[in-house]
């Protein structure tokens, strides 16, 4: 939305709205190669490795327990500070949650609002929803934009309705249609098909500003998070899938033999019932 309304440059780097991160990894990496996670950086989006880097940004992020005697950062800022860069930005695609949250400290600071009121002010507010959300936030009370958000399901499923109808939720233009537009158009197949992890079920796939796009012939982009959480949009076949879950496994890609199929089974079967 900020990028659309002329407030934000996707093509400058990070260290311009912020500079505390100038002398990390994230420094000289663009809005937009953050946003399309195509970063190249000193960590590996790995959930369960013991002594993990991703476990430090957890705690970092009041997500997990942190233990008597534990030096990591202990904020998700002073955690970002020490990313260090491997590699060239904007070669490959790989998913790494930082990325997020950098771009939430951005978003902020472009806005003048923390993320919290910012999510409230753009989105809350105007889409109908029936209940309150709160976000988690870790020891500086700062909300963590990778993960941590609390809301009711018919409220996700109101957000991934007003994505299917390019940004129009009840008659009402919640986000500019050349927001969603943008999105829905894309990232590079290229660099999605560069990326480290595999993703056998996700063949002609890509990632722009935090979506997967499908490329398919039905338009399909979802929303994906970890233990099965997921907005699925077919515009096809007018419909939407917002799911809520705890899967004991975290990765999508041990999800996706049975979640993807399921969803397009449910598409075809309202396609043929038209």
């Amino acid at each position: 939305v900020l990028v659309a309304e002329g407030r934000l440059d996707p093509q400058a780097p990070v260290s311009r709205y912020v500079p505390e991160l100038a002398g990390s990894g994230f420094g000289d990496a663009t809005v937009e190669q953050v946003a399309d996670m195509t970063t190249a950086l000193d960590f590996d989006e790995d959930y369960a490795a013991p002594g993990s880097r991703f476990l430090a940004y957890a705690r970092a992020g009041g997500m997990f327990w942190r233990p008597p005697g534990d030096d990591s950062p202990a904020t998700v800022a002073e955690f970002l500070r020490g990313v260090a860069k491997q590699g060239t930005h904007g070669e490959a695609f790989n998913y790494r949650s930082p990325n997020t949250d950098v771009l939430g400290w951005v978003l902020a600071r472009v806005s003048g609002q923390s993320l919290d009121a910012l999510l409230q002010d753009r989105l809350w507010s105007r889409l109908g929803v029936e209940a309150d959300a709160s976000y988690g936030v870790d020891a500086g009370g700062t909300p963590t934009a990778a993960g941590g958000l609390n809301l009711r399901l018919r409220d996700l499923a109101r957000f991934g309705e007003m994505m299917r109808l390019d940004g129009r939720l009840d008659g009402r233009q919640v986000v500019p249609a050349a927001a969603v537009a943008a999105i829905r158009r894309g990232g590079s197949a290229a660099k999605f098909a560069a990326t480290r992890v595999g993703y056998p079920l996700l063949p002609g796939w890509s990632y722009r500003s935090q979506w997967w796009i499908s490329h398919d012939a039905h338009g399909v982009f979802m929303a994906r998070g970890i233990h099965g959480q997921a907005i699925y949009v077919d515009p096809k076949a007018e419909m939407v899938i917002a799911r809520f879950a705890s899967h004991p496994l975290a990765s999508n890609r041990l999800l996706d033999p049975t979640s993807l199929p399921a969803y397009r089974a449910i598409a075809e079967h309202l396609l043929r019932a038209r």
